[in-house]
């Protein structure tokens, strides 16, 4: 088991291993799953109001037998909430949901605003509104005085969208979220992001639906050399590059599995530094072609910051 936490610029400490919850909604197992992942020794929860279930980890939270400051609380607010007047309330909805008094880290889902009426993940581009990200951040700024949240960081933010907005903050976001796998290696912006003292935490750091990196031969390969699963590879790939991960699981096994590393030599390293793809479980540019600049900046201008 990982002891292992990621110092953010501010001081703060995050586990280096947390538990993802996108998609865990069928009920009672959620539940289930979080008291286990608790009890197995995970204390970083990544959760989101969009995912709909922050009611059932809450409750569950409530139950783990664990004080509240052991425990690393994140979550984020979704594009409905950018306007500036409705960032505080967006918080508050977050820890009533949660049943908590403050968050450990609020990030902003995504760089883009929608309407406050749509709340839904399935919106036309009609329901797009510009809404300047600094507008947003400023507001997420004046909630780290208030104690209801410790760190701000943002989600999906590539880097060009970073370059901008980096000089104009009072608060550097302590962390941006975006999915990274070795199918999705983001080189750049990892770099970007460490140099800029923003940590990075990944999410699908296993791949998933048609990103199959799982059955990738050299993965394998590799998991077998170290007697170990290509779920352990992928993850301690992940953190030895000083990255934060978020698997999702609801099998005890492979919780646990999850929690221990193996030891990958420079060589290995390197040679799954070579199988990168560029492939994106998640990219709202499927839908919507209004949304493309969110993760191929070259393709079209950056939104108002």
């Amino acid at each position: 088991m990982t002891d292992k936490n990621i110092e953010l610029n501010n001081g703060e400490l995050m586990p280096a291993i947390g538990l993802g919850t996108w998609r865990a909604d069928e009920s009672g197992v959620l539940a289930q799953t979080i008291k286990t992942a608790v009890g197995l020794g995970y204390r970083h929860i990544d959760c989101a109001k969009i995912y709909g279930n922050q009611e059932e980890i809450g409750k569950a939270l409530k139950e783990v037998g664990v004080p509240r400051k052991d425990l690393y609380i994140v979550s984020k607010f979704y594009q409905n909430k950018h306007r500036p007047e409705l960032v505080a309330g967006a918080l508050d909805e977050i820890l009533d949901e949660l049943q908590l008094e403050y968050l450990d880290l609020l990030l902003m889902h995504w760089p883009y605003a929608i309407k406050p009426e749509v709340d839904a993940m399935d919106f036309d581009s009609t329901d797009i509104e510009n809404v300047p990200i600094m507008d947003t951040w400023r507001a997420m700024e004046d909630l780290v005085s208030t104690g209801k949240v410790r760190s701000i960081g943002v989600s999906n933010f590539n880097q060009a969208i970073l370059e901008k907005m980096i000089p104009q903050c009072r608060i550097v976001p302590a962390v941006n979220q975006v999915e990274i796998h070795p199918y999705n290696q983001e080189k750049e912006l990892v770099k970007f992001c460490k140099k800029s003292g923003i940590a990075v935490t990944g999410y699908c750091p296993l791949g998933g639906t048609k990103i199959n990196v799982m059955n990738d031969d050299f993965i394998k390969h590799v998991a077998e050399a170290h007697i170990g699963t290509p779920a352990q590879v992928a993850l301690s790939w992940g953190l030895a590059r000083g990255i934060s991960v978020i698997p999702k699981s609801t099998n005890e096994i492979r919780l646990k599995q999850n929690l221990h590393q193996v030891s990958l030599t420079s060589d290995e390293m390197r040679m799954i530094g070579k199988i990168d793809k560029h492939e994106r479980k998640v990219d709202p540019a499927r839908d919507h072609k209004e949304l493309e600049w969110v993760f191929h900046e070259d393709k079209m201008e950056c939104p108002v910051i």
